[in-house]
């Protein structure tokens, strides 16, 4: 799509079916980047916020593969204090957990928690996770998609 100056104060209306045909994949390397700036980034992608047609009632959003996960860093004592807490809904039923523990035995529920509450609150939000590839490690798995790097 190409502006030309006398578009400027149009708003531009793209179809949600053209908008999927155009979804790019990024690819992220989460090695010693800081969780929050890095979960603040992929949400702005999951989202299409980067897109000169991004509406908040549509999905526009990017595939996002963020590798190496485990490295992730958070900073200052969070990573001592840290809690992560899960509710069943039964009185005295809430279960805590230390970032450190969660790290040890699943490093993507972190990632994925902390892009989740990045995201806005409507029914969009699962689709929008959808499209977030987490992986241990690296992989080769999502390379036939050519994805983009996030971080040059």
């Amino acid at each position: 799509m190409e502006f030309t100056k006398k578009d400027l104060n149009k708003t531009l209306w793209v179809k949600p079916a053209e908008m999927d045909g155009q979804r790019v994949w990024w690819k992220v390397d989460a090695t010693w980047k800081t969780l929050w700036r890095l979960a603040t980034d992929i949400a702005k992608k999951l989202l299409g916020k980067h897109k000169p047609y991004y509406c908040d009632f549509w999905d526009c959003g990017d595939y996002v593969v963020v590798e190496n996960i485990e490295n992730v860093s958070v900073s200052g004592w969070k990573e001592l204090k840290k809690m992560y807490y899960d509710y069943s809904g039964y009185k005295g039923n809430l279960k805590t957990t230390k970032y450190i523990d969660i790290m040890k035995k699943n490093p993507e529920r972190i990632l994925k928690e902390a892009v989740r509450w990045m995201l806005s609150k409507n029914k969009l939000r699962d689709k929008r996770m959808k499209r977030l590839k987490l992986v241990v490690g690296t992989t080769t798995q999502y390379d036939n998609f050519k994805p983009l790097n996030l971080y040059k």
